[in-house]
């Protein structure tokens, strides 16, 4: 395939029959089509590719004292194409005695030539810092990056900022990927600041595939659109993609364009994970499904509280409109790395899809401890 065919290899995707109503809210139609789907993952042998490693130490900037911030756990990567390699923003956690919730994060940076065996840059590229931001990141840091590229060729991070009080979703942006820029909580100018203080995180924002095979992110109607939350997840629209509006119901509660469904894999909740895709066909949502804790509420393909990911499509027009929904995960915990460590329950945890080499490759967290990949050829 040459590089020009690239915007609509989505497209060529498999194709899924599904039934599915749209959300509680909007008007209640019945979607019964032929769907495209990015499917067809597998899991190379190679997992876990990113694994914990306390060799890695920087001077802290707010203690000052020296520490080992990949000691603990690495999960839950962002990843970007630049060039001839793969490159993953990656949490990681210093502290494997404190529990979860309780540790720092810091973001780290790692290139790869293939998409699968990856050189770690030494230093975290984001961090809680003397900065403009040390209210929103300290102590808890900053967590779960997604990336994506900008159509000036830069690129925007949003992450979570965790105070080990409020998550709030944050952005930043960098020429590089290594020297970034904050720019604070994304929801501090909205309605007068009304959910600046609001449970926030995970922020997908809608990018299409270019010649180059690179996500750039793509306005729709004049407007940059996001999926993101959890539990209640929310859609946003922004003029510059780092302050956000969130959309609003008539009784100005958030809109959940993909509330849970009890028996499902997302029964427990749902969360954005990679940069949504825009293509002909529609707004193509990649999501993490967590599953119930309780068998009369769960789904029974998967664990109690695991994590699953799932797709959904919204309309290319009008981004709150859902069209279909996959009623099964397309993956799931199955190795034993992925349902061990920090979270045992199991995750599959997506957050970066990169087109690479005539390939996408799917990069997950497993369970709050590991770097896993899926691969579709």
């Amino acid at each position: 395939m040459k590089i020009s065919y690239l915007p609509f290899l989505v497209l060529c995707i498999s194709l899924v029959a599904c039934r599915t109503e749209t959300p509680v809210g909007s008007q209640s139609t019945i979607v019964d089509s032929a769907t495209p789907w990015l499917t067809g993952f597998e899991k190379p042998a190679e997992n876990p590719i990113l694994r914990a490693d306390s060799s890695y130490s920087f001077v802290d900037p707010i203690t000052e004292k020296p520490v080992r911030w990949q000691r603990a756990d690495v999960f839950n990567p962002g990843a970007v194409v630049k060039g001839d390699s793969v490159y993953l923003l990656f949490r990681a956690e210093d502290n494997p005695r404190a529990i979860l919730g309780r540790r720092t994060s810091r973001i780290g940076l790692a290139a790869s030539a293939d998409g699968i065996h990856f050189e770690r840059h030494p230093q975290p590229v984001l961090y809680p810092d003397r900065d403009n931001n040390r209210a929103f990141e300290e102590p808890g840091g900053c967590e779960d990056p997604r990336v994506v590229e900008m159509k000036d060729g830069r690129y925007l991070m949003l992450y979570t900022g965790w105070n080990q009080d409020v998550a709030r979703l944050c952005s930043a942006t960098s020429d590089d990927l290594r020297t970034w820029v904050k720019h604070g909580p994304v929801f501090q100018e909205a309605y007068g600041g009304k959910f600046h203080d609001t449970w926030s995180k995970s922020g997908s924002v809608v990018c299409k595939l270019d010649a180059d095979g690179h996500l750039v992110a793509t306005p729709i109607n004049g407007k940059y659109w996001m999926y993101w939350g959890d539990a209640v997840v929310g859609l946003a629209h922004s003029d510059n993609l780092l302050d956000w509006t969130p959309v609003l119901n008539p009784d100005s509660t958030l809109y959940d364009p993909l509330p849970r469904r009890p028996g499902t894999f997302d029964s427990g909740l749902s969360e954005p994970g990679p940069p949504a895709l825009l293509t002909d066909a529609g707004i193509l949502v990649l999501y993490n499904g967590k599953n119930e804790m309780t068998d009369s509420l769960r789904y029974m393909g998967a664990g109690p509280g695991a994590y699953c990911g799932g797709q959904a499509l919204f309309s290319a027009s009008d981004p709150t409109q859902l069209l279909d929904r996959m009623e099964e995960p397309f993956i799931c915990p199955s190795l034993p790395h992925e349902v061990s460590g920090q979270y045992a329950s199991g995750t599959t945890f997506i957050e970066g899809l990169v087109y690479f080499k005539e390939k996408w490759f799917l990069y997950y967290g497993t369970a709050d401890s590991m770097v896993g990949v899926a691969v579709r050829d």
